[in-house]
Formats: structure tokens, C-alpha cells, sequence
């Protein structure tokens, strides 16, 4: 399969934990979005479900499909949430997310689910030895930015990583998330100690919510060559 057939195949197995009447999490990225569309299907078929988005863009496509929509102030207590994730850590579930810039949304909306479904290609699955290859997003607040990322450097630094830290460009300059905040990634090649790194950027002034989601997912969905996989924290 391509990696998009994998996307496809985990997305119409998430389908599996989505029962009528259910309030579900939609989030955010191309897995996301493959999720979103199955589920479009299911609603034009008669399937009756609300969905809470998790950013503008997940809005916007649910909303050209038909879905019914609220937000989390509306309903602030959901059934499930289905998500991608940038990469998994196989032991406890361990994401790395915010790839597309909507990491506090997502962790938002997942933590106020009852179970979290993650769906990914075999490629978001790491071993614990190369968990972290990819950039770990950080959101910030636009004030005071340079001394936030100083005190970032400096937690991860405590921790005995290092790595480039910087702030995400976008076509006109730094990307600014649906929330008005800066997103930072922190290119450290190897995370080796992902909770006490998330306790350590999660304490820091400024920082809005970082992209380690520790103990949040309920179950992984992974497609590769072979089939369809669940993995369970």
C-alpha cells in the first residue's frame, strides 16, 4: 500500500469505535483529514453523530460534508476524539504531535474525550531508540518569545538533549496557530525521557501547550504492508 492507502485503511478502521449518537473529536493533518471524509460518508449514509473540530481547517472540511458540528463550549464532554499523530512511541503510546500547527486544540479536544483513537501509516511508529526524529512543537506566546525559547533550550538542555530550537516559518513570515500563538519546534533528533520532558516545557511561562501527548491515547490504529494493527496504551 501507499502511504496515503495506509492513511485510508486506518481511518475506515476508526470507523469501527464510532456508534450513533456519539460526540466525536476530529483532528487535524492528513490522517485527519482521511478520517474526516470516511465519516462524511458514514453521516450522508444516515449515521447521526456532533463533532467538535480542532482547528479551523478540520471545521471547514467536516462542514462541506454534511457533518453537524458544535465546539467545546457547547459540548465539553465527548465520547472519542481521531486524530494522527507526527510519530507513536510503541510503550505506553506516546505521541508527538502538533505537525500542522494545532497541537493545544488537539490536546485540548482529546483530553476532554472519553478515549482518544489514534490512526497513522507504519511510518508514525518509532522504536523507542528513534522516537523524537521528528520536530517536537511547542506553542508559545508571541510576547516575550526570545526568553521563552531561552527557558526552552534550557529545559531540554537539564534533560541532556540538545538541538536546534526555532520558530516555525509560514509563507509571510512565523506561522501563527489558529489561537494566535507562535509554534516552535525543537529539533532534537532523540527524545529519551518524553514525560519528564513534557513536565519541564509544560512549567514554563509562555509556553501555551507543547506536543507530547503522554497518557492521553487510548489506542493506536496503524496500517502498513501487512494490515491493519491496534496497539493499546
Amino acid at each position: 500500500m501507499s502511504p496515503k492507502e495506509m492513511k485510508m485503511a486506518a481511518a475506515e478502521a476508526a470507523l469501527e469505535h464510532i456508534e450513533a449518537g456519539m460526540k466525536v473529536g476530529l483532528g487535524t493533518g492528513s490522517t485527519a483529514n482521511c478520517f474526516i471524509d470516511a465519516l462524511g460518508r458514514k453521516v450522508a449514509g444516515g449515521l447521526k453523530v456532533l463533532c467538535v473540530p480542532t482547528s479551523v481547517a478540520s471545521q471547514e472540511r467536516a462542514a462541506a460534508l454534511g457533518i453537524p458540528l458544535a465546539t467545546l463550549e457547547e459540548e465539553p464532554r465527548l465520547d472519542v476524539t481521531v486524530d494522527g499523530a507526527d510519530e507513536i512511541h510503541p510503550q505506553g503510546l506516546v505521541l508527538i504531535k502538533g505537525g500542522g500547527g494545532a497541537l493545544t486544540r488537539e490536546k485540548i479536544v482529546a483530553s476532554s474525550s472519553a478515549k482518544m483513537v489514534v490512526i497513522a501509516d507504519s511510518s508514525k511508529l518509532m522504536r523507542p531508540q528513534t522516537f523524537g526524529r521528528f520536530p517536537l512543537p511547542v506553542e508559545i506566546l508571541p510576547f516575550g518569545a526570545r526568553a521563552t525559547i531561552l527557558k526552552i533550550e534550557a529545559a531540554i538542555a537539564d534533560l541532556g538533549m540538545s538541538g536546534e530550537v526555532r520558530i516555525r516559518q509560514g509563507e509571510d513570515g512565523p506561522l501563527i496557530s489558529d489561537n494566535g500563538g507562535l509554534i516552535i519546534d525543537c529539533h532534537l533528533g532523540h527524545i529519551s525521557r518524553p514525560t519528564e520532558l513534557a513536565g519541564a516545557l509544560r512549567v514554563i511561562p509562555g509556553v501555551v501547550e507543547q506536543g507530547l501527548f503522554c497518557g492521553i491515547a487510548t489506542l493506536a490504529i496503524v496500517a502498513g504492508d501487512s494490515g491493519v494493527t491496534t496497539l493499546r496504551a
